[in-house]
């Protein structure tokens, strides 16, 4: 499979370098990136989308969600799968995917980890067995160079047990100068930023007389890159379509 990393040069896209060159039935054939010589890469790298000329299978994008309609346009034009690991996504440009992927497979997830995304699955089943009984509230810890806050993954997974819930429930972010008593619709998300943390999510479901907590830590951004590669792969042949990696866990 020949793979384009959009963001080559970022720190997903050298762990994607390192780790799909490792890899006998994939590799990169080019690379875009703002900062093209900032690494010695064993392929060509562009500044520019519209400068790679070579045959490519899919491009994984680990960039900039302010990115997304080059990346969508240069999928269009050349017929290209797009797996998109980028967050921060409004929902004009959620849209945006989704018309693409009427022409493309697109596939896109807040967060490329399998345990994330099978963590995902499970809050689903556990949130309507609980709830009404606890109370569900999300923390969510990052490296302090992280741009958006919270991370797109505590929002996937609060929208998953939302969903669950017939979208019930009312997001709070934080609780700084409130002086009200918690509601019992609310789900609380909070962000920690410090440190060079690579990802800990966790859901804290609090009863009157017990707590279960469900967590999540990446050790390593290499569960990441894992993810996109698997997802790369699933998309290998299929129509076009919107896709997350929980079609790929599926």
């Amino acid at each position: 499979m020949r793979v384009l990393l959009h963001g080559c040069n970022g720190r997903m896209g050298q762990v994607l370098t390192r780790i799909i060159s490792q890899l006998e039935d994939m590799n990169v054939v080019a690379g875009v990136d703002r900062e093209p010589n900032k690494y010695n890469n064993n392929y060509p790298v562009y500044d520019n989308l519209t400068k790679v000329q070579e045959e490519v299978d899919v491009l994984i994008d680990f960039s900039n969600h302010t990115a997304l309609d080059s990346v969508l346009e240069f999928g269009l034009k050349r017929n290209v799968a797009l797996v998109i690991c980028t967050t921060g996504f409004t929902p004009e440009e959620k849209t945006k995917m989704r018309e693409a992927s009427k022409n493309i497979p697109v596939l896109n997830s807040a967060n490329m980890s399998i345990g994330i995304n099978l963590l995902n699955k499970i809050l689903g089943q556990v949130a309507p067995v609980l709830y009404g009984d606890f109370d569900i509230e999300i923390i969510e810890k990052h490296h302090n160079q992280k741009l958006d806050s919270p991370s797109g993954t505590a929002l996937m997974l609060a929208d998953a047990i939302n969903a669950s819930l017939d979208n019930s429930l009312e997001y709070v972010y934080g609780r700084h100068s409130k002086t009200e008593k918690r509601q019992q619709n609310e789900l609380g998300i909070h962000a920690i930023r410090g440190g060079a943390i690579v990802g800990e999510h966790s859901v804290i479901f609090a009863g009157a007389g017990e707590v279960i907590e469900i967590n999540h830590s990446a050790l390593s951004r290499d569960v990441f890159a894992y993810g996109a590669i698997r997802a790369a792969k699933f998309l290998s042949g299929k129509e076009a379509g919107f896709y997350t990696m929980s079609d790929v866990i599926g």
